[in-house]
C-alpha cells in the first residue's frame, strides 16, 4: 500500500496505513490522544475561566543559552511540514536535527536563515518548499525521511529569553531504502576577501543530491553586484566544476540585475526568488541587502563521491572591468544525502552571527 511519502496532486487520492501525528507544545510528544491536556503554561492565565483543554499551553519560552527539544520520534517515519513563529533575533537562534541516532546534526543553521530570512526583517517568501506569511509565519515543507529517530532542538544563544509557536507535522510509515536525509548547512564570510570566491557548501561526502540554497547578500560597494559564476564541483572535480553558471541573478532565475525601470523588483516563485531588498534608508541603514533563494527540485545536482559549490562575488570597475567585491554573505545549502555524513564546520559564534 501506498506508504504516504512524496506527497503531491496527483497521490492526495490514493488510501495509506501512515499514521498521522503532530507535536506542539499542546502535545509535546504527539501521543495518540494526547492533544490539549496541559494544566500549565503560557496561556494558562488567559485561559483561568476556562480551564483545561483552552489554549493553556500554546507556545514555550526559550531562556537564554538554554536548548529546548521540539521533537523527538522514533521511527520509521518523516517530517512533511513545520510551522513556526519564533520572536526574538533569529540569528540567534539555532535549529538542529539529528537523524537517526547521529552525534552530529544534519541540519544546523539559525533559523531565520533556514526559512529564507537572514536580515532578522520580514519579507513574504511564497516558493513550494519554504513559505513565510505575515507576520511572521515560518513554513518548511522540506520532507525529512527517518528510520530510527529524529530529533529537533532549538537553541537561544541571545541574552534574553524568546517566545516559540510551534508545530512539526509528521508520519510514521515505512521508508523506501533509496530515500536520504535533508540536510542544511550555515556558513557566513563578512568581509569576504578580495579576490576570493564565497563558499557555499564544502566537505560533503557521500552519495546525494544538492537541491537548494538561500543566500543573505549585503553589498558594500554601489553598482551591481550580481556578475558572479556558481560553480558545482562534482566527485573529484579540483581547478575547474562541471556545473558553472553565467551570472549571480541568472542562477536565481532572474535576468539584468533583477532591474526594472531602474529598480531592484522583489519576486517570489515556487522554485526561486529575490523576495527582500533592504534599501538604504538616507541615515544609519547605508547599505544595500538582499535575500535569495534558488530550489533544485525539478533538477537536483546530484553527486556520487563529494561536492563543494561556490560562488563569486563580482561587479564593475571603470574600462569595463570586472571588479572583485567584499561583501558580506550568509547562506544555507540544502541536500540529501545517505548518512553516515561528514561533521559541518563549526557554527560562527554570536558576533560573527549577528546582522550589523
Amino acid at each position: 500500500m501506498f506508504n504516504g511519502l512524496g506527497m503531491h496532486l496527483g497521490n492526495l487520492s490514493r488510501l495509506s496505513n501512515a499514521k498521522t501525528r503532530s507535536l506542539s507544545p499542546e502535545n509535546v510528544d504527539g501521543a495518540k490522544g494526547r492533544g490539549g491536556m496541559a494544566t500549565d503554561g503560557t496561556g494558562a492565565r488567559c485561559a483561568r475561566d476556562l480551564g483545561q483543554g483552552w489554549k493553556i499551553s500554546p507556545s514555550v519560552k526559550i531562556e537564554p543559552g538554554q536548548t529546548f527539544e521540539l521533537a523527538h520520534i522514533d521511527g520509521p517515519g518523516a517530517i512533511q511540514q513545520i510551522w513556526m513563529t519564533p520572536t526574538g533575533k533569529w540569528r540567534f537562534s539555532i535549529l538542529r536535527v539529528y537523524c537517526d541516532g547521529e552525534d552530529t546534526p544534519s541540519i544546523e543553521t539559525p533559523v531565520g536563515d533556514f526559512f529564507c530570512m537572514g536580515w532578522g526583517e520580514y519579507a513574504h517568501v511564497n516558493s513550494l518548499p519554504v513559505c513565510v506569511n505575515p507576520g511572521s509565519a515560518f513554513n518548511c515543507y522540506w520532507e525529512m525521511p527517518f528510520r530510527k529517530h529524529c530529533r529537533m532542538t532549538f537553541e537561544n544563544i541571545d541574552d534574553e529569553p524568546m517566545i516559540l509557536y510551534y508545530q512539526v507535522n509528521y508520519t510514521l510509515t515505512s521508508v523506501p531504502d533509496d530515500a536520504a536525509c535533508l540536510h542544511a548547512q550555515f556558513r557566513r564570510t563578512n568581509p569576504l576577501p578580495c579576490k576570493e570566491v564565497y563558499t557555499i557548501a564544502d566537505g560533503i561526502r557521500g552519495n546525494g543530491h544538492f537541491v537548494g540554497a538561500y543566500l543573505a547578500w549585503q553589498v558594500n560597494t554601489t553598482g551591481w553586484w550580481g556578475d558572479g559564476e556558481i560553480k558545482f564541483y562534482l566527485d573529484g572535480d579540483t581547478e575547474f566544476p562541471t556545473i558553472c553558471g553565467t551570472g549571480t541573478e541568472d542562477y536565481f532565475c532572474g535576468s539584468y540585475n533583477f532591474d526594472r525601470n531602474g529598480q531592484y523588483t522583489e519576486f517570489s516563485t515556487p522554485y526561486s526568488g529575490l523576495p527582500q531588498v533592504i534599501r538604504p534608508d538616507g541615515a544609519y541603514r547605508s547599505q544595500q541587502r538582499f535575500g535569495l533563494y534558488r530550489w533544485h527540485i525539478m533538477d537536483p545536482i546530484r553527486f556520487e563521491q563529494d561536492l563543494r559549490v561556490t560562488i563569486q562575488a563580482l561587479g564593475w570597475r571603470n574600462g569595463g572591468r570586472y571588479l572583485p567585491l567584499q561583501d558580506d554573505i550568509a547562506s544555507v545549502a540544502f541536500w540529501y544525502q545517505a548518512e553516515p555524513h561528514a561533521p559541518f564546520p563549526s557554527l560562527p559564534g554570536k558576533d560573527q552571527l549577528e546582522v550589523i
